[in-house]
Order: C-alpha cells, then structure tokens, then sequence
C-alpha cells in the first residue's frame, strides 16, 4: 500500500542516480503538503540501503507516474499540473 497515493512522481526523465530520485520524491512530498519530518523518514527509509532500496522506498510511499510528458504536446492541456489529475477530474480549480 502507499502511504501517498495522491501524490504522484514522474520519473521519466529524471537522472537515476539515487540521490536525485530521492530529491525528486521529496519535492514532491513537500509540494503535497506533507510535513519537514515525516519528509525526513522518507529520505532516511531510502538512504538506510542499496539502490533497490531507495526504488522500493519510493515506490511505498507515493505514485510511480510512467507517463512520458514530452511524448505528448497537449499534455499540460489535459493535466492539472499541481495534482497530475485530468482536468475533468480535478478538483484544485473548485478552490478559486
């Protein structure tokens, strides 16, 4: 189960060292509104091994995205690009 599944992380593109997957979730988590210290369990659970390790931290808390957005140029017409959510079935702009 993942502890963030509202949460989603793009990986396509992103360099495959460890530390900049780890960066990339963690910007991700903040962005989510996820707390400074629950944040610093994340990058320690995927720092306390090898680099398997770090893929399944990640993988446990929050969504692996595969989508490959430079493959499709209205990509951000179609998407909300705080939630990753289709627009249909965003609720971000409810908010306004």
């Amino acid at each position: 189960m993942v502890k963030y599944p509202n949460i989603g992380v793009n990986l396509m593109g992103v360099d495959g060292n460890a530390f900049s997957l780890i960066g990339s979730v963690s910007d991700a988590l903040r962005r989510g509104g996820v707390p400074r210290d629950i944040i610093s369990e994340f990058r320690q659970e995927a720092t306390s091994g090898d680099y398997d390790n770090v893929l399944a931290t990640i993988g446990k808390w929050v969504r692996i995205d595969l989508h490959d957005e430079s493959d499709d140029d209205d990509y951000d017409a179609r998407y909300c690009g705080w939630c990753d959510e289709l627009h249909e079935d965003c609720e971000c702009d409810d908010e306004d």
